[in-house]
């Protein structure tokens, strides 16, 4: 009867939920075990204990994984262009106004929608900042032209209730914007600190963005999109497995003249030895990409959230980021996570580091803090649950945008090849990437 009840507590330990299971040892626990009101032995119980830990701890470090990116031109980001240009109107006529703004592009057709508020005279300015915006990225096809586009704005004045709930009033503190849960992570695989396989797709479509503009490759146009595989051994990116890339071009370009074209440029932004004989090449694999962005495809605001973020690598909350001022916790709570976790990372605090925050609308507190460290951390992740928000003033709404100084026009940037991975700039853009707590954090460990 023992034995057979002791098999059932291995099995039953074995495939049960982690949950914190690290956190303890099975020499500490004392397990009582009944079976048809029979006791059996508890070193029996605590050999199952520790052999289920011992499972526990095994981390796959071999593995291949896949991330992508899409370009500025993608029909999804010229949308998110355009809303982050209605943000950053808005937040330089005004640094504490409010915009929720949406954007339909497709043929020939430019379309806003949302609440704001602000400063009059702002939504009248903003055609000639959309079409400045679309002709940067490059736009002056038949099927959308800057110029040309129909444009359409339904901006309207933001709800009494929602301001309600996040305005600042007597004793209550400014309120989330909403309620959710956002997540901000880093790695020490690459020297920003993100993903490889994201970073270098990213980094892949800004170089074909860079020769499109100067007008070193003429016959790329807007609209592309990336994707890399990578072979990962021991925990850390060794090679490319695969290379997707399909890119709009000029009429006259068949598949192998597009791959002649690329793939220099992407072979200087991957490391040395990533790419060789065995990596696998996709390059505008269906063949003719000469109708793309917008008159290809519809676009709309916040439906790249993963290129914006960590290219699956780490779990998102849902929210998008772009067409939202900081005031809505699903933009700048995630980029304080992400401050948070680049900092953990920069510290050598641990080589990977997630964070959670949630919150509820009009509340200013969050919710709850969680950190977790992926088994590679050398701090205690309790620790840092505790310390983490107070360093940024306990992570209210109001502090996350004073501590980053958010209140900026500094969003039309962030909209392609990610949020995240980006250097600080003299005007405060990226101000989320810096790792200036590194030497606070040192300190606990």
């Amino acid at each position: 009867m023992r034995r057979g009840a002791a098999e059932r507590a291995k099995k039953a330990f074995g495939s049960g939920p982690r949950g914190r299971a690290e956190n303890t040892t099975a020499t500490s626990l004392l397990v009582t075990c009944t079976y048809k009101d029979s006791f059996i032995g508890c070193a029996t119980a605590a050999k199952a204990i520790k052999l289920a830990m011992e499972r526990l701890q095994v981390i796959r470090q071999s593995y291949i994984f896949t991330s992508e990116s899409v370009s500025e031109g993608h029909p999804d980001k010229v949308a998110d262009r355009i809303s982050d240009e209605v943000v950053d109107a808005f937040l330089a006529a005004d640094p504490y106004a409010r915009v929720a703004c949406e954007t339909l592009v497709t043929t020939q057709r430019i379309v806003l929608a949302g609440e704001v508020r602000g400063p009059d005279g702002v939504i009248e300015s903003l055609e000639s900042k959309v079409r400045a915006a679309i002709k940067d990225i490059g736009y002056e096809q038949d099927g959308f032209h800057w110029k040309t586009a129909d444009f359409a704005c339904h901006l309207h004045a933001q709800s009494a209730d929602i301001a309600m709930g996040v305005d600042a009033t007597g004793n209550k503190d400014e309120g989330a914007g909403d309620q959710g849960i956002m997540f901000g992570y880093a790695t020490n695989e690459t020297p920003e600190l993100m993903p490889a396989t994201l970073q270098y797709s990213h980094n892949i479509l800004r170089r074909l963005a860079e020769v499109r503009h100067s007008g070193e490759r003429p016959e790329l146009e807007p609209d592309a999109k990336s994707q890399v595989t990578l072979l990962y051994e021991n925990g850390k990116p060794v090679r490319a497995t695969s290379i997707v890339l399909s890119t709009q071009h000029k009429e006259g370009y068949s598949p192998a003249d597009v791959h002649a074209l690329v793939e220099p440029y992407i072979r200087s932004v991957l490391p040395d030895g990533f790419i060789d004989d065995q990596t696998a090449w996709h390059v505008n694999p269906t063949g003719n990409f000469v109708i793309g962005g917008p008159d290809g495809d519809a676009g709309l605001t916040g439906r790249k959230i993963i290129v914006d973020t960590y290219g699956g690598a780490s779990p998102h909350g849902g929210g998008a980021f772009s067409g939202k001022d900081p005031t809505k916790v699903d933009r700048s709570a995630a980029y304080a996570c992400r401050y948070l976790a680049k900092n953990v990372v920069a510290a050598g605090l641990a080589d990977r580091c997630t964070i959670q925050i949630s919150y509820a609308i009009g509340v200013a507190h969050p919710l709850s803090f969680y950190v977790d460290l992926h088994d590679t951390g050398h701090i205690d992740p309790a620790k840092l649950e505790a310390v983490l928000p107070e360093l940024i003033g306990g992570a209210t709404p109001r502090a996350i945008r004073e501590h980053l100084s958010l209140n900026r026009p500094v969003y039309a940037r962030t909209t392609a090849y990610g949020h995240f991975g980006r250097h600080p700039d003299a005007e405060g853009g990226f101000s989320w990437e810096k790792t200036d707590l590194v030497s606070e954090l040192k300190g606990l460990a």
